[in-house]
């Protein structure tokens, strides 16, 4: 056990890596109720375009912004897709997963491309360091946008849309926003995972999508929701701790690494179910104690009439 908390320091620098993306699945899955599937091809694109600009000799940094600009990109055609298009959210992301497939193979011309000799944006500081400040910027950046005008239209635009447009705010411009804003934070996320891994894969965005969701359910489920600046809190701390429980599973003797899905499933699984079944044991032990109450009163009342 105590071998397994000195190394910790692993489950959460990765945990920081990918609260990134978890921040933006937050955008679409809780603020927009967008189901957007291009989450897996915009993180692969954004440490595609890293990668490939890298090793042409682009700051590393600046080979980040442009892969953000990428994500950013992809999550504008997705909304174009779904307002402009007419296409059904869910299709639409699927839709824009597929053709980014075969665009993030063109960017990076072959399956995987190693930065092993390259500069990159954590150069001689310990990434656990720079993942910290660029999370706590990233979030507080966001917390500050969702309490602008634009921003609360845009919670509002997945809370109830007819009622948003009867305010005169464009809820298609909103909706791609969002997906833009989204899609950039996954393929931010990308870039530095391809850059902390030291390569860049065309298979790496494959299961992202699943990895967010379990990073915001279990954020939600651990520290509840409630103010913006709680709730994507929580979606950070979210990342951490599914990274954390990745790392713990991974202890057992019999669990190997292709397991990964299979462990991300149950923990999804287990977020999902667990806070209903306390809902329904609480609710059973109200009713119980409202039936104890009821038959003592009735009592006392046939004992008074006696």
């Amino acid at each position: 056990m105590l071998e397994f908390l000195m190394r910790l320091d692993g489950p959460i620098e990765l945990g920081l890596l990918y609260a990134l993306m978890a921040l933006g699945v937050y955008i679409t899955f809780r603020i927009l109720d967008f189901p957007d599937l291009t989450v897996d091809g915009s993180f692969t694109m954004g440490g595609a375009i890293a990668a490939v600009l890298i090793i042409n000799g682009t700051n590393p940094w600046l080979a980040t912004l442009v892969a953000i600009a990428g994500g950013m990109a992809a999550g504008v055609c997705t909304g174009l897709l779904h307002t402009k298009g007419k296409i059904n959210g869910l299709l639409s992301g699927i839709i824009m997963m597929i053709a980014l497939y075969s665009i993030n193979m063109r960017i990076m011309g072959k399956p995987n491309i190693s930065l092993s000799q390259e500069d990159n944006v954590f150069g001689s500081i310990d990434p656990i360091y720079v993942m910290l400040v660029i999370v706590i910027i990233v979030k507080l950046l966001l917390d500050a946008f969702f309490r602008t005008d634009l921003g609360l239209a845009l919670r509002a635009t997945g809370d109830n849309k007819r009622m948003i447009r009867s305010f005169g705010a464009n809820t298609d411009t909103t909706t791609i926003l969002g997906l833009s804003i989204s899609n950039g934070l996954v393929a931010f996320s990308g870039a530095v995972v391809a850059q902390q891994s030291s390569f860049a894969d065309i298979s790496s965005g494959i299961g992202m999508i699943v990895i967010g969701l379990a990073s915001v359910i279990i954020g939600e489920a651990i520290l509840g929701k409630g103010s913006v600046f709680r709730t994507t809190l929580a979606v950070v701390c979210g990342s951490i701790i599914y990274r954390i429980v990745v790392a713990a599973a991974y202890e057992i003797p019999w669990l190997e690494a292709s397991d990964l899905k299979l462990i991300t499933a149950v923990i999804v699984i287990v977020a999902l179910v667990l806070p209903t079944v306390q809902r329904s044991m609480k609710q059973r032990s109200q009713a119980k104690k409202r039936s104890t109450e009821l038959l003592t009163a009735q009592g006392k009342s046939e004992g008074g009439a006696f």
